[in-house]
């Protein structure tokens, strides 16, 4: 599998949000470093995702970036993303394996070692590791598990871990040393005033 963009981007649908306005200001900044995971709200029909996912495939395309759907794989093999990733309601990692392809990229939530492992050996491409800091983008998610949970995943496994909630530009440094390969933004791009500008910072955050 070629070499994973550092920097996702979860899209942000809830009401008074514009994903395709963030992902064409973050793909003008971050180019094939970026990552779109298509996540739609779980009210959302199959045919809202469908028609988004599309848009955002079609967008990726020119700057060589990845699209990616959350929990929706059918979504995923109907407009021909990337691949996938599964949280802990979703298919299990080697139902959605198998799903995919064995050729697609697939990542998996995971929390602890244990679980990290396990979802490698199942046939995981990547990990999103987290919440790694406290947010307000989705609700009920379990407490944080820091930069000291993401350090010990990241010592556990041989797959590219990507931190995820409520990661800043600020926090990128301290979990880059955590050994994580990246991470996943919602908010830091969704609600940016510029988010051009700050998916730029993220990615030279990322890369220095």
């Amino acid at each position: 599998m070629p070499s994973l963009g550092r920097l996702h981007l979860i899209t942000d649908t809830r009401p008074g949000r514009d994903p395709l306005a963030v992902v064409r200001a973050a793909l003008s900044a971050a180019h094939a470093d970026l990552v779109v995971q298509v996540r739609v709200e779980d009210s959302a029909t199959d045919r809202e995702a469908y028609d988004l996912t599309r848009r955002v495939v079609a967008l990726c395309a020119p700057y060589g970036a990845r699209c990616l759907v959350n929990d929706r794989l059918h979504v995923a093999l109907a407009v021909d993303a990337a691949g996938g990733h599964v949280g802990a309601d979703d298919l299990p990692v080697e139902a959605a394996r198998r799903v995919l392809g064995p050729t697609a990229v697939l990542g998996a939530t995971a929390r602890e070692p244990g679980t990290a492992a396990d979802a490698v050996a199942a046939g995981a491409s990547y990990l999103g590791v987290g919440p790694c800091h406290p947010t307000t983008t989705k609700e009920g998610l379990p407490a944080p598990i820091g930069v000291a949970g993401v350090r010990a995943i990241a010592e556990a496994v041989d797959v590219p871990v990507i931190a995820i909630g409520g990661v800043t530009a600020a926090s990128v440094p301290a979990l880059r040393a955590a050994g994580a390969y990246g991470v996943a933004v919602v908010g830091a791009l969704s609600a940016a005033a510029d988010p051009a500008r700050a998916a730029a910072e993220l990615i030279e955050a990322l890369t220095c």
